[in-house]
């Protein structure tokens, strides 16, 4: 099997200003993710970079990097642009690393990849695990997968589901109920579904959630995903968020 990872990067970030540029034991964010999204069996790692300033961070430490442009209102969007630059076959497996991850699992890439290769009747794949904690179950913050016979997607949602009817507040589920399941951001595409995504008009669901991979289930397409058992590592979001992934770093 033979994919590509693409890592899209903005500058500009409300939370975390020039988050691709943090620096983390001595490299730039987006490097790390990059080298990390290396570990795993893709063919080629690019970085979809939205300024200068990323590409030459990139280049400076050997990694490869695309200029895309800075109006793009997602992070697909970008990315259908990396796959119409580096020229890539329709049927070319996409997996959008985000270029937050420094701590991404490169065998979850790798499944991600696989995945997608192996359910043809798909047009994305991502990830999710069990939830055991009632506070992320909770969490609008979290977002909640539910999934089919086939394990493909049915519905994403920032509001705990499955709903346990007899539940007085958010609580787990009763024992031998579905377990919930907590999406994890990383997506597998093949580039010609990724280059007609952002055609796709935008879905009601997608607009209220707040999340894009509601318009693939809105159009009628599927979703395939991987269920892991561990919890991913942690993401940056926040500065307090870089800080816990520094000390991680420095130990």
């Amino acid at each position: 099997m033979s994919y590509t990872v693409l890592i899209p990067a903005r500058l500009a970030s409300s939370r975390l200003p020039d988050k691709p540029l943090a620096d983390i034991g001595g490299l730039p964010m987006v490097v790390r993710v990059a080298r990390r999204a290396a570990q795993s069996q893709a063919s080629a790692v690019v970085v979809a970079a939205d300024a200068p300033a990323i590409v030459q961070a990139c280049e400076r430490h050997g990694v490869r990097a695309v200029m895309t442009r800075q109006d793009h209102a997602t992070g697909s969007d970008r990315l259908a642009e990396a796959c119409a630059l580096l020229q890539l076959p329709d049927d070319t497996i996409v997996v959008n690393v985000q270029g937050d991850e420094p701590l991404i699992d490169p065998t979850l890439v790798d499944a991600c990849a696989r995945l997608l290769s192996d359910q043809t009747d798909c047009v994305m794949s991502t990830a999710a695990h069990p939830i055991d904690d009632v506070a992320d179950f909770a969490s609008p913050n979290v977002v909640k997968v539910v999934l089919d016979a086939h394990q493909r997607a049915l519905y994403f949602s920032r509001a705990p589901i499955p709903w346990w009817r007899d539940a007085p507040a958010p609580a787990m589920p009763a024992p031998g109920a579905a377990q919930p399941l907590r999406h994890i951001g990383l997506y597998g595409y093949r580039a010609g579904f990724l280059r007609r995504f952002p055609q796709l008009s935008a879905s009601p669901l997608e607009q209220v959630e707040s999340l894009e991979q509601l318009r693939v289930l809105w159009h009628g397409h599927r979703i395939a995903v991987h269920i892991t058992p561990t919890t991913p590592g942690t993401g940056v979001d926040t500065p307090a968020d870089l800080e816990r992934v520094r000390r991680l770093f420095n130990h």
